[in-house]
């Protein structure tokens, strides 16, 4: 009985050992960017569509470009709080390089090597271009430093276990697109946006219980993380505006019924008025080239 014991015990800790290394927190080749300048102006667009002022500015700042972190954003496993992202080298990222950025991005991977929560939509910014990466990088080297420490996320057992994030990305991490055959070059911007950058389905789309989007229910709608109300379904068989009534709430904020949008979609609104009509434009067509629905529309 003993020696039987004793070989559970090995082939548990084997198991265990392999586990981690399979769920192991992966980086981008550093290579790959070695010969790629970023163009800021092109990486202010980029910057613009993903949100990124709208989560890390300062909750107490007017100025959404100091993006010193410390909004609150609750969901079921806990509270998270949007890190300091600004440039100054001690509190935010300005000691990372580009390839730290790009493991942050595409792997959920912080640059000492630990595994981001998927609060941060690593999730759909997996699917972002190396160009995107790069222009975004050398956007993001312009915007002014701050000093203001982040703060530790308000996360409990065993949420807080963050070697376990590895067995999430090896599950629900997949650079792949939802909508596999875009019918045409305006729908594939429009999923370029909704998909990666904009992050749509971040919210718009419900999760299974261990967090994970579920992509077969893709953009149908979800409870909203804060607890109260539900976020509404982007479907064809569920949002009746047309095409130009998408585009014009994207750059307004009023809907077809003259009313107005409320809670976050304020932010993701004076984003995507910042953007070219030509992008809202493409976000319709591609929400209206959904199954159930038609790009003519």
């Amino acid at each position: 009985m003993r020696r039987l014991l004793l070989r559970l015990l090995a082939a548990a800790i084997v198991l265990a050992v392999a586990g981690l290394w399979i769920t192991r927190p992966r980086t981008v080749d550093a290579q790959r960017f070695d010969a790629m300048e970023g163009d800021a102006e092109a990486g202010e667009m980029v910057f613009t569509a993903a949100g990124c002022a709208s989560c890390h500015h300062a909750p107490t700042s007017e100025d959404k470009l100091v993006l010193a972190g410390g909004q609150v954003f609750p969901s079921p496993f806990g509270a998270f709080v949007a890190p300091n992202i600004s440039t100054d080298p001690q509190a935010g990222i300005g000691g990372w390089e580009l390839v730290d950025l790009a493991s942050a991005l595409r792997h959920g991977t912080s640059p000492e090597g630990r595994h981001y929560y998927p609060a941060f939509p690593y999730a759909s910014y997996t699917r972002m271009t190396d160009r995107q990466i790069a222009d975004l990088w050398a956007f993001m080297q312009t915007l002014p430093a701050d000093p203001t420490p982040s703060q530790p996320h308000q996360v409990g057992f065993p949420f807080n276990i963050r070697a376990s994030l590895g067995g999430w990305k090896l599950l629900f991490l997949d650079d792949g697109w939802v909508l596999d055959e875009p019918p045409s070059p305006e729908v594939e911007r429009g999923r370029v946006l909704v998909e990666a950058l904009a992050h749509c389905g971040e919210c718009h789309t419900p999760r299974n219980p261990l967090g994970g989007l579920r992509t077969d229910a893709w953009l149908t709608g979800a409870p909203n993380p804060a607890g109260k109300g539900t976020i509404p379904p982007l479907t064809p068989a569920k949002l009746d505006w047309s095409a130009g009534d998408i585009a014009y709430y994207l750059e307004t904020g009023f809907t077809p019924d003259y009313d107005t949008a409320g809670g976050h979609m304020v932010a993701v609104i004076e984003n995507f008025a910042q953007l070219p009509a030509e992008d809202r434009e493409a976000v319709a067509a591609y929400l209206k080239a959904l199954p159930g629905g038609s790009a003519e529309n």
